[in-house]
C-alpha cells in the first residue's frame, strides 16, 4: 500500500474514534453562546494554533454573514504582540489566561485545543475559564491529557499520531462551523 494510502485509512479510523453525539453538544453551545451574544475564546499552540485561527475565521465570516444573529469568536492565538509581550516579560504559560482575564465574563464559551492535552498555557486556559462560569470545551488526542478532564465536553480524536489528530481537529471545527452554514438551512 501507498503511504498516501497506509495514511488515508488511519486517518479513517481516527475519524471514527469521533464521539458525534459530543460535537452534537459542542454545536448547542455555540447556538446558546450566538443566541445570547456571549463571547467564544479559542487557542491552542502550534498547528493546533493555526486551527484555532481557521475556525475562528470560519465562524466570524461563514456562519455569520448575512445571518440575522452573528457569532463574537476570537482566537486568542491571534493577538501576536501580547502573546509574545507575555510571553517574554511573564511566561508562555500566561499567554492566553491573561487575555481571558481582560475579555472573558461567566457565560461565555471557552475552546482550548491541544492534541497530546498537556500544553500548559491552554490548561491555565481552561482553568481560568471554568473558575469564572465560562462554558468549557475541549479538543483533545490520544488519551484527553490533562485538558480533556477540566472540560465541560472534550472532543477527542482517540489517535497517538499527531498529524492525524490535527486533521480530526479541523474536521471537528468544520462540522461545528458548517452546522451553522449549512445545517440550519437543512
Amino acid at each position: 500500500m501507498s503511504f498516501p494510502a497506509t495514511y488515508k485509512s488511519g486517518l479513517i479510523r481516527a475519524l471514527d474514534t469521533i464521539d458525534l453525539e459530543g460535537v452534537s453538544q459542542v454545536i448547542e453551545l455555540f447556538k446558546d453562546a450566538r443566541a445570547n451574544g456571549r463571547r467564544i475564546f479559542v487557542c491552542g499552540n502550534g498547528g493546533s494554533a493555526s486551527t484555532a485561527s481557521h475556525f475562528a475565521c470560519d465562524m466570524v465570516k461563514g456562519a455569520s454573514f448575512q445571518k440575522p444573529h452573528r457569532f463574537r469568536i476570537m482566537a486568542l492565538t491571534d493577538q501576536l504582540p501580547t502573546i509574545t509581550a507575555y510571553a517574554n516579560d511573564v511566561g508562555y504559560d500566561a499567554v492566553f489566561v491573561e487575555q481571558l482575564k481582560n475579555f472573558a465574563e461567566a457565560g461565555d464559551l471557552f475552546m482550548g485545543i491541544s492534541g497530546s492535552g498537556n500544553s500548559p498555557n491552554v490548561l491555565r486556559a481552561i482553568e481560568y475559564a471554568n473558575s469564572i462560569g465560562c462554558k468549557t470545551v475541549a479538543l483533545t488526542g490520544r488519551d484527553g491529557g490533562q485538558l480533556g478532564p477540566l472540560a465541560q465536553i472534550n472532543v477527542r480524536v482517540a489517535e497517538p499520531h499527531m498529524g492525524r489528530i490535527e486533521d480530526g481537529h479541523m474536521i471537528v471545527c468544520h462540522m461545528i462551523c458548517y452546522y451553522f452554514m449549512d445545517g440550519e438551512k437543512a
